[in-house]
Order: C-alpha cells, then sequence, then structure tokens
C-alpha cells in the first residue's frame, strides 16, 4: 500500500508540472504564430487547426512537459496495479493542486478565492480517500470486457476530437473531460492487463488493453493539448480530473473488487464525491483565466517569454 501511495504521488507530480509546461509551450506557439500573421491556426470554427497543434507540440516546453506525462504514465500504471482505482487515479488527479500553483508562477494566472477553496476541498478528499481504501481488487476480467474497453475508448476520443473542432473555442472544458476519459480508460487498461504476470509477450500482444491503453494514453494527450490551446489550464485539467477519476473509480468497484476498509465504505464515498465536486468547482470558477492571461500578455509583453 505504501508503495503505491507513494508511486501515485510521483505520478501526480509529473503530470501536475507537465501540463503547465504544456501549456506554456503552446501558449508561446500560438502567440508566435499570430505575430507571423499565420491564417491557417484557427478553423472555421475557432479551435486549433491541425497544423497549429503540431507546431506547439514541437516547442521545448511541450517536449519537455510530453517527457514527464510518460514518466507520470510509467508510475501510474505501477500505482493502478498496487492500489484500488479509485485511490490511485483520485491520488493522480492532485495533479490539479500542482497545476494551479505551477501556473500562477509560469502563466501569471491568478487563482480566485473559490478556486482556492475547490483544491483545498479536493486535498481533504483525498485524506478521506486514503483512510476508507481497503485493499485492491482483481486484475482479470472477461475478454469481452477487453474489447469493450478498447472500442468504448477509441470511440470516445476519435468522436469527441471532432465534436470539440466543431466547439472551437468554448470546447475547452468538453476537451478536458475527454482526455481524463482517455486516461481514464488507459488506468483501467494497465489495471486488467493480461501477459504481465508471469510476463509473456504474446498474450500481452494479442489483448484488446494494451491497445485501449495506447489509444487513451496517446489520444488523451492530444485532446488535452487541445484543451490547453484553446482555455484555462487550470479548469481544462480539473475536467480532466472528474474523467480520470470516475471512470476508473465506478470500474473498479463494479466489475474488478476494490472495496474500502470494513465500516469505512460511507468515508469513501464521501472521500471520491467531494474529489469530484472540487474538481469540477475549479473548472466552474477558473473559466476566466484564459482570457484573462491573453489580457495581461497583451498589456505586460514579458508575460510572452514565460
Amino acid at each position: 500500500m505504501i508503495i503505491g501511495l507513494v508511486t501515485a504521488v510521483a505520478a501526480s507530480a509529473c503530470y501536475g508540472t507537465g501540463s503547465v509546461l504544456q501549456a506554456v509551450g503552446s501558449r508561446r506557439s500560438a502567440r508566435e504564430e499570430a505575430a507571423k500573421g499565420a491564417t491557417t491556426s484557427t478553423t472555421e470554427h475557432g479551435g486549433p487547426s491541425l497544423s497549429s497543434t503540431a507546431k506547439a507540440a514541437v516547442t521545448w516546453e511541450f517536449i519537455l512537459g510530453s517527457v514527464l506525462d510518460l514518466v507520470g504514465f510509467g508510475l501510474g500504471a505501477l500505482a493502478a496495479r498496487l492500489l484500488p482505482l479509485f485511490l490511485s487515479q483520485t491520488i493522480i488527479s492532485a495533479n490539479l493542486v500542482i497545476t494551479a500553483v505551477l501556473s500562477i508562477k509560469l502563466l501569471g494566472i491568478r487563482l480566485k478565492q473559490l478556486e482556492w477553496a475547490s483544491i483545498g476541498v479536493l486535498c481533504s478528499a483525498l485524506v478521506l480517500l486514503a483512510v476508507s481504501a481497503g485493499p485492491e481488487g482483481g486484475h482479470h476480467a472477461s475478454m469481452a470486457f477487453h474489447w469493450g474497453l478498447l472500442i468504448i475508448t477509441t470511440v470516445l476520443l476519435a468522436g469527441g476530437s471532432l465534436l470539440v473542432r466543431r466547439m472551437g473555442s468554448k470546447g475547452a472544458i468538453v476537451a478536458g473531460l475527454l482526455s481524463g476519459l482517455g486516461f481514464g480508460g488507459l488506468g483501467v487498461g494497465v489495471r486488467i492487463l493480461n501477459g504481465l504476470d508471469p510476463f509473456q509477450l504474446g498474450t500481452l500482444l494479442s489483448d484488446p488493453a494494451l491497445y485501449a491503453v495506447l489509444v487513451g494514453g496517446l489520444g488523451g494527450m492530444y485532446v488535452h493539448t487541445v484543451a490547453l490551446q484553446i482555455g484555462s489550464v487550470n479548469g481544462a485539467t480539473a475536467a480532466l480530473v472528474v474523467g480520470e477519476t470516475v471512470l476508473p473509480g465506478v470500474v473498479g468497484v463494479l466489475w474488478l473488487g476494490d472495496s474500502s476498509k470494513a465500516g469505512l465504505g460511507w468515508l469513501g464515498v464521501v472521500g471520491f464525491l467531494l474529489a469530484v465536486v472540487s474538481a469540477v468547482g475549479v473548472a466552474y470558477f477558473g473559466q476566466g483565466d484564459h482570457g484573462a492571461l491573453s489580457e495581461a500578455s497583451a498589456e505586460h509583453p514579458e508575460l510572452a517569454h514565460k
């Protein structure tokens, strides 16, 4: 349990730092495109074009953030095997706190009192979950479950990407939620992977859950990049938190045997609900951060170099 908790906290730190660095790179790329007078950086609906997303992904800040995400992915995968999903995913989702704090320094964002209050509630919820969590359940599910996870993850991310691009600048929260669902599918897939214990390469490569992990991870990173380009980094990350926490938590309890300590089920439910509600609060109260940052950058050009 202790190793799992430490691993989940480390994954959270990597993800939180990575998100802010990716946001810095995405916004620097957007400013450079605007300075060049580029006309192909947005779609007809006001969202970022594929070319602008690709250019954002090759900035050094974004690359460093992506490396941290990959490290976080490995640590998070290990945590998903060692802890109940409702605990591991919720601890990892606490990267919202790290994202919020770093965004003050690196993005020039000022958090509202209600945002700080929501973050405080999230931290309290994590304590409740840690206290109530029992041992993790099983690692096995039917092959139909494996195929269902792959199909649902693919449909959500492919269809959601098209929806977000049609929504344009209004799609940041939806994009954040979709990326969270992708990462949530990744967490479930890692938990049920066949061929890991004992290691059997043929079994692993033939498992649909492996490809659900790849689709959820890569697709989630892409949609999250879009969210960072068009909206508040805290709002998009908070929406991601809801997606990557609710889906695995429910799946773990209903299908994989995750449970709380005897007599503390109610405490786990309270902690889980508080975590989701507080994340929604950060997303709601932080919706104006992106616009505020744009105005601040125009008035104070030094922010453009951060």
